[in-house]
């Protein structure tokens, strides 16, 4: 295990035991939580990206200001619904928050998961083309969004323009060399995985993907990686790739712990999501040396070179911070980080 992160959801909630009330509640603590990972010796700090919902949505914003306030960590997403993208203003909004962040940005994009609304994508003015779905124009528009990454020139300048232009043909700006290897796509299946690998983004799986044999949730994860790694061998790329997992692991520390997750005797959930037989991944609670043995067991964690923790953003900083910190000191050593 190389890295280790946390994914926030961004949820907020007026409820009672919420310490995240309000969209700037979410947005003020997003940015404090990634500053007291950096200052704990985490490796990354990533946010999940929602519409329609009380969660965070336009994630360029949020990454700007932790870029800003943050010197070391990487920050990221996981992931962009590229239904709702526009490709060329994406890259310039991506393009900005990567050189904020001087170069630390490491943008997760996928087709997206189930809405909170009915082909939310049309109210964004986007729609699959004749005869294709929206999971091939979410696809589309990420190949569309890759090759403006690489930074050449496409549009004809104006021949009398406000300001003088450069030689030939123009790109959009501002142009951040190197992000086009940070891309990385979000992955439910085999098939995808090898997608990502052909062309070429890492991989990032999460605590779900298609139930495709049957077998645990964690076994299904590492073959995933390993055809992903085929995948990008077979493509022919020169550099090597990242894959990251997601898992919620909670380390019970104090009493506070275990009033939270104590009870937790969580196991695989199956279920339908999108019209797809999904298996979901369990939830890790236990003491530090029992979480240290259940986590050598997990394959997928394994074959990994990042973990993302799961947090309950909810709970606020001071408390996600601690589970951050118990982990990264109770548990990662002994799993190989640093």
């Amino acid at each position: 295990m190389k890295k280790i992160g946390f994914l926030s959801f961004g949820h907020w909630s007026a409820s009672r035991g919420s310490a995240a009330r309000s969209a700037r509640d979410v947005l003020q603590q997003s940015i404090e939580l990634s500053v007291a990972a950096e200052e704990l010796g985490a490796d990354g700090a990533y946010f999940r990206v929602h519409h329609f919902a009380q969660q965070l949505a336009s994630p360029f914003p949020l990454l700007a200001a932790v870029g800003a306030r943050t010197n070391r960590i990487e920050i990221g997403t996981a992931v962009i619904d590229m239904r709702y993208e526009n490709p060329f203003y994406m890259l310039e909004d991506a393009g900005a928050a990567d050189l904020i962040s001087n170069g630390r940005l490491q943008l997760g994009i996928s087709r997206g998961s189930p809405e909170q609304v009915i082909e939310g994508w049309r109210h964004f003015g986007y729609a699959p083309a004749e005869g294709k779905t929206d999971a091939d124009m979410g696809r589309r528009h990420a190949e569309v969004f890759l090759d403006l990454l690489k930074g050449n020139g496409f549009a004809r300048p104006n021949p009398r323009p406000m300001f003088p232009n450069p030689p030939g043909l123009l790109r959009l700006e501002p142009h951040s060399e190197g992000l086009r290897d940070r891309i990385w796509w979000g992955s439910a299946s085999n098939g995808t995985a090898k997608w990502a690998a052909q062309h070429g983004m890492n991989m990032q799986s999460s605590t779900l993907k298609e139930d495709e044999s049957g077998e645990p949730f964690h076994v299904q994860q590492a073959r995933q990686i390993r055809v992903f790694r085929q995948a990008w061998a077979e493509a022919g790329h020169t550099r090597e790739p990242r894959v990251s997992v997601s898992r919620s692991i909670f380390a019970l520390m104090n009493d506070l712990d275990r009033a939270y997750f104590g009870r937790d005797e969580s196991s695989d959930q199956i279920g339908i999501i999108d019209n797809m037989r999904a298996v979901f991944g369990r939830t890790y609670a236990a003491e530090p040396d029992v979480l240290v043995e259940e986590l050598r067991a997990d394959e997928a964690i394994a074959e990994a070179d990042t973990l993302l923790l799961t947090v309950p953003n909810t709970l606020g900083v001071e408390y996600n911070a601690h589970v951050i910190e118990s982990i990264l000191t109770h548990v990662a050593p002994a799993l190989g980080w640093r």
